[in-house]
């Protein structure tokens, strides 16, 4: 088993001091760092892929009721004179999205780690483009739109992988958490603008009304396709390519410091250390993501953790927003859907703060328990209260539906959004990221799309009951959170690896 056996026979006799001295050498790397231009450029360029996925989601929910889209991809129904959209169909334009996501993440490893992490970055921006215009081109096919959303996925789902990779490996310990959690922000950024721009054109008669937002799309791929081939390496990977002098100088560059400060030195160190213990065992297999030491308790927490970000039913609102919305009696869903990206957005900001100045472990907890609560609250208004023939008829439960829901984006946009892409960034290490991170993101597309074909089949059954499935999935993040992760705030990847190798109590990891 590789890398299961090392050559470094201290650490193997003496684990707690040779973890002493990762942990003291990790304190001076972070100490030593500073606040550097390229790193932010780095964190906000890459997260245009977040961006990405964010707008794709966001608009998507506003299309159903333009009329132009409606008459194209909708069917007929000659009781009501107008265009509407069956359950299956609707289901399988939202759901190839995430269906291409799937496939996207799964082979996003491999391409990481065979052309580079900034080259696959630029290779899925290309599938993003070429999905745009599939769907741009859609005249009267829904089938047609919906395969060119499946190719948009594929090349998004990639990104979902290698964008936080590329930050996790690249950016200095300092700025890590943040800007990795500034994926998650770029997502939000992304349903904030899909929703304004829809807001913008849905009184549009023509074909402009979805063609505008939908093109757009373009652009943003155009950006990080072109954009990232501008920024340097990831220099773990570029160490570890040989390229040895590039990945000193990415590090001391993103960090701020000379070329051969003691902080360079120090990490070039522990890269070096880990690639020595991974060449001491035999060649890496993909099945060593949970037969490697510690590695299947890690691949798992890292499955459980991204299932669980679609499992709080955050995507529940931004996929079916207006139609939610429109159930309370509201007069213009998309003002809702903008409200609800608003809070989103602004919050997500907060989660930034709470990234860099609180721990993982806690966050999680906290946010799983009090989006657990607002969806308590929600199913219960929303089945027992709301004239669901009338709403007009109850006015106040329909406002503590929209109320609720914004609690709930809060929790949801200062936790659970940025900090499981931070989380999975860091779980794993350098010789299994690639794959590991890979199926743990194809998780949360396979619940997403899940979630976005089956939804409107479940709400149509239950109602507003569908909610306390997502209420007790939150009971259970908190337990999991609770008992198996490890707090990481703070520590190199090199030190996070060491802290998972040697069985750090996850309950008292904080102090460790």
């Amino acid at each position: 088993m590789a890398g299961s056996h090392h050559d470094t026979s201290t650490e193997d006799e003496h684990p707690k001091e040779a973890a002493a001295v990762t942990h003291n050498a990790g304190n001076h790397v972070a100490a030593e760092q500073k606040l550097t231009g390229l790193a932010i450029l780095l964190g906000a360029v890459a997260s245009i892929g977040g961006f990405m996925f964010g707008y794709v989601s966001g608009q998507i929910s506003g299309f159903f009721d333009m009329t132009d889209y409606a008459s194209r991809f909708g069917a007929f129904d000659p009781q009501t004179n107008t265009y509407i959209f069956s359950a299956a169909r609707q289901g399988a334009i939202v759901g190839l999205l995430p269906a291409g996501c799937l496939f996207g993440s799964l082979i996003a490893g491999r391409i990481a780690d065979s052309l580079g992490r900034r080259m696959a970055i630029s290779v899925s921006a290309t599938f993003c483009c070429v999905g745009n215009i599939i769907e741009i081109s859609s005249t009267s096919s829904w089938a047609q739109y919906a395969v060119g959303r499946l190719v948009t996925g594929f090349g998004i789902g990639a990104l979902s992988v290698a964008v936080p990779m590329y930050q996790s490996e690249s950016a200095p310990t300092i700025l890590r958490g943040v800007l990795i959690a500034c994926y998650q922000l770029f997502i939000t950024l992304g349903i904030w603008t899909a929703e304004m721009i829809n807001y913008g054109t849905h009184n549009m008669e023509s074909s402009a009304s979805w063609r505008i937002p939908s093109g757009l799309g373009f652009l943003w791929s155009l950006i990080l396709g072109v954009g990232i081939l501008f920024l340097p390496e990831s220099p773990r990977f570029a160490y570890r390519a040989g390229r040895e002098e590039e990945a000193r100088r990415s590090i001391a560059r993103l960090a701020g410091v000379d070329e051969h400060s003691p902080s360079v030195n120090a990490q070039i160190n522990e890269i070096q250390e880990k690639l020595d213990e991974e060449r001491a065992g035999a060649d890496t297999k993909w099945y060593e993501i949970f037969t490697g030491p510690k590695m299947a308790y890690r691949t798992i927490l890292g499955v459980v953790l991204q299932a669980g970000q679609q499992l709080t039913g955050a995507n529940f609102f931004f996929y079916y927003g207006t139609t939610i919305f429109k159930a309370t009696g509201l007069s213009d869903s998309y003002v809702t859907q903008i409200i609800l990206g608003s809070v989103n957005v602004g919050c997500t900001f907060g989660g930034l703060w709470v990234v860099h100045k609180c721990g993982r472990r806690n966050a999680l907890m906290a946010g799983a328990a009090w989006m657990m609560m607002c969806f308590l609250v929600y199913s219960f208004v929303g089945h027992f209260k709301l004239d669901s023939v009338n709403p007009a008829n109850t006015p106040q439960a329909g406002n503590v539906l929209i109320v609720f829901s914004c609690f709930f984006i809060v929790a949801f946009a200062t936790t659970w959004g940025p900090l499981v892409w931070v989380v999975t960034a860091e779980l794993y290490p350098a010789k299994y990221r690639a794959p590991a991170m890979a199926i743990a993101t194809a998780s949360n597309w396979l619940w997403n799309f899940l979630m976005s074909f089956f939804t409107r089949f479940i709400t149509d059954a239950i109602g507003y009951l569908y909610g306390l499935v997502f209420a007790g999935c939150c009971f259970f993040l908190v337990l999991i959170c609770f008992f198996f992760l490890v707090e990481s705030r703070g520590r190199s990847l090199e030190e996070i690896d060491t802290m998972y190798l040697l069985g750090v109590n996850p309950i008292t990891s904080a102090r460790w």
